[in-house]
């Protein structure tokens, strides 16, 4: 098997393409070790200097502290990733881990319909995603996730980008920020 991988605006954040399933159950992200049984999040987490762990559908980013070079670490998450699948696993996480968004509004599902289909398929190829959180006196907040998480242009990213664009189609929508 042949990991790829793949630089992301986060100079703190590699995404590995193992070309295989990685997440049957939408986006996942997990800092710490112990909120997880699966083997292969676990060992990665266990990796000096690893922050936290994205899985995409096709993709896992690895978050690093920016003290680590990828140089030093790059080549031990390639060999976790290649040992999980070689043992026969076909994706690394298969059952439902986050909540959906229930109970939303008009206005509020509109907002995660266009995050959904508008923004997030971008954020992914960078690496991240972006989650809805709450809708309130015209101020979207959403968290950050992934490569996103931490990125230098995220602020950006988020004011140029996703605020422009949910202004745009939404006039109720003034301002958006994350958490």
């Amino acid at each position: 098997m042949f990991v790829q991988t793949e630089v992301t605006p986060n100079p703190n954040s590699l995404k590995f393409l193992p070309g295989k399933k990685v997440s049957n159950s939408g986006p996942y992200e997990i800092t710490n070790k112990d909120e997880t049984q699966n083997a292969l999040v676990r060992n990665l987490l266990s990796i000096n200097g690893v922050e936290g762990i994205f899985l995409g559908e096709d993709f896992i980013s690895i978050n690093k502290k920016e003290i680590i070079k990828w140089d030093e670490i790059k080549h031990i998450v390639i060999s976790f990733i290649n040992d999980f699948y070689s043992e026969g696993k076909e994706c690394v996480i298969d059952e439902s881990l986050e909540e959906q968004n229930s109970n939303l509004d008009d206005l509020e599902q509109k907002i995660v319909k266009i995050l959904d289909e508008k923004i997030r398929p971008a954020v992914a190829r960078d690496g991240g995603d972006i989650k809805f959180k709450e809708f309130k006196d015209g101020v979207v907040k959403v968290q950050l996730q992934g490569s996103c998480s931490g990125c230098p242009s995220s602020t950006m990213t988020l004011k140029q980008g996703v605020q422009n664009l949910l202004c745009h189609y939404l006039p109720e929508v003034k301002e958006v920020v994350a958490i």
